[in-house]
């Protein structure tokens, strides 16, 4: 048997390992035991959740909970009301940060929420500002 010496088409290093983002496995594909286990469960989940249910409706504080998550999941975030002023330019945006600020200063929006609503203000402010220079370039290509 003779070692691979590396070549571009099977994804190895030349020492045999796999190389970086490699793991040899086709993407997506599942581990051998994720899929006896998928082979277990088909066609018995009906069966199952039945059976969840009634283990949560005994009094099984595990499995209520899980039917719980189930009927209605933990919501991951909702929407915030605050006043933000219109952004027209790149220079309305530090208006707005300065309002997103203000907002979390005041109690009216949590640390993560402001951070999370002061990163789409920054994604607005560069298409803006994107939007001003290519304005500009086609303003100075048109005077030639």
């Amino acid at each position: 048997m003779t070692r691979n010496s590396g070549s571009k088409t099977d994804g190895r290093n030349p020492d045999g390992t796999f190389a970086a983002g490699n793991s040899g496995k086709p993407k997506g594909s599942r581990h051998r035991a994720t899929q006896a286990t998928q082979r277990l469960i088909d066609g018995q989940s009906e069966a199952i959740t039945r059976k969840a249910v009634e283990m949560a409706l005994e009094g099984d504080t595990v499995a209520l909970r899980l039917c719980i998550e189930r009927i209605a999941p933990a919501r991951k975030d909702g929407p915030v009301k605050f006043d933000l002023p219109s952004m027209q330019t790149a220079q309305d945006a530090a208006k707005g940060a300065a309002s997103i600020l203000a907002a979390v200063s005041d109690g009216d929006l949590t640390p993560t929420e402001g951070a999370q609503v002061m990163a789409l203000v920054e994604t607005y402010r560069r298409t803006l500002e994107t939007t001003e220079i290519e304005a500009r370039i086609a303003a100075l290509e048109a005077s030639k």
